[in-house]
């Protein structure tokens, strides 16, 4: 499935694969239950050296592209940690990118060093509870303080990791735009300080070992070298992040995939009925080999598409269409998966339900399939918009 891949790069997916080795069913099925942070598992991937993969060296990150890192959280999730083990790191890996393209020398120096080594844990707040997909809508508001600093007061929801991560990339309102909202958004890294910050976590379907929260900002202090980029510019510079997320995520899910459909061929080898296995009947072998299909397809957009975004060139077509295909083939092998176990798919005890929660997810965060659509509706194919 890796016939594209650098002798380099396939030594980075024997490598994770042999730190995810250790972490068994068992382990993610207790941090998943138990709502628990998987911290044996994140320490190691951070000594590793997995964690600073993308950041540059001169941080002491491992300078590597989007297509190492995609590759790190595809082996991660495959392994059978899902969406609970991959998504305990990827923020980290790649959430200062922001940073890293538009921070100045202190915002770099500070915290990119921190985080090449895992120490730093970062979490990423944008969505808010009336905004949503729209973000020309946000009112969570930073306002001057008279000293160079900001004052911050707002709502936001869906910031993953916040619990655990002691600073916040922080999309916020400064001014007022009369030409759609978009130019008077800018972005810090914001600490979340306990005195001026409230963080609940919102109970929700899967991925329970990182929790999405609620946090509440009430008058955090911000000072004015956090500042990411340039006042009123925080929504243009978030951008240039949407595609490698895209393109991460993608990875993830393709993770997700494999190890769903890997458990469900292996029953349906084992699996004896009316004398003979399971998976010799059309009704289980066909769809279990569409899924795989569907799987190879979505990985391949998703190699393409990380391969032009590390050599520079346009790939918001390639990254959306990997991110929707990657969700598709992800949630109808895990939902095979399960169709596959039957009742027992439906068991804790054999995992696929876990990974069938997290894939359906994957449809609608942290954009929907249909806006996907309109993205290459309107961009690739010129038509008109309809919002």
């Amino acid at each position: 499935m890796n016939p594209e891949l650098t002798e380099d790069q396939q030594a980075i997916v024997e490598g994770v694969d042999h730190v995810c080795g250790a972490f068994d069913d068992k382990y993610w099925s207790a941090c998943d239950t138990e709502h628990r942070f998987p911290w044996d598992f994140y320490n190691a991937m951070a000594k590793g050296g997995w964690i600073g993969i993308a950041i540059p060296e001169e941080f002491g990150g491992g300078g590597r592209g989007i297509t190492e890192a995609a590759l790190v959280l595809n082996r991660v999730a495959a392994s059978g940690a899902g969406m609970n083990g991959s998504s305990s790191i990827h923020l980290t890996m790649f959430g200062l990118n922001p940073v890293v393209k538009f921070g100045n020398d202190r915002l770099k120096s500070t915290f990119l060093p921190r985080a090449a080594t895992g120490e730093l844990h970062v979490a990423f707040g944008v969505t808010e509870p009336d905004a949503g997909t729209d973000t020309s809508r946000i009112s969570t508001r930073a306002v001057d303080d008279g000293m160079g600093g900001f004052i911050v007061k707002g709502r936001k929801i869906w910031t993953s990791k916040a619990l655990e991560s002691e600073v916040v990339l922080l999309l916020v309102r400064t001014d007022n735009d009369d030409k759609g909202g978009f130019n008077g958004l800018t972005l810090f890294l914001a600490d979340l300080d306990r005195k001026y910050v409230d963080i609940r976590p919102i109970p929700k379907l899967g991925r329970n070992a990182v929790a999405s929260c609620e946090v509440a900002y009430d008058e955090l202090p911000v000072e004015g070298w956090r500042m990411v980029g340039e006042r009123g510019r925080g929504f243009h510079h978030i951008l240039h992040g949407l595609n490698p997320e895209r393109i991460l995520l993608s990875g993830m899910a393709c993770g997700l995939g494999e190890v769903a459909i890997s458990r469900a061929v292996k029953y349906a080898k084992e699996r004896h009925v009316f004398g003979r296995p399971i998976g010799a009947n059309q009704a289980i072998s066909h769809p279990l080999a569409q899924a795989h299909m569907q799987l190879a397809a979505a990985y391949q957009m998703m190699l393409v598409a990380a391969h032009r975004y590390d050599r520079g060139e346009e790939c918001g077509e390639h990254a959306n269409t990997a991110k929707y295909l990657a969700a598709e083939a992800s949630f109808f092998a895990a939902d095979r998966a399960m169709q596959t176990l039957g009742g027992l798919g439906y068991a804790v005890e054999y995992q696929v339900e876990r990974w069938w929660r997290e894939a359906r997810l994957q449809k609608i965060a942290p954009v929907s399939q249909e806006m996907t659509c309109n993205y290459i509706a309107q961009t690739v194919l010129g038509l008109p918009r309809s919002y």
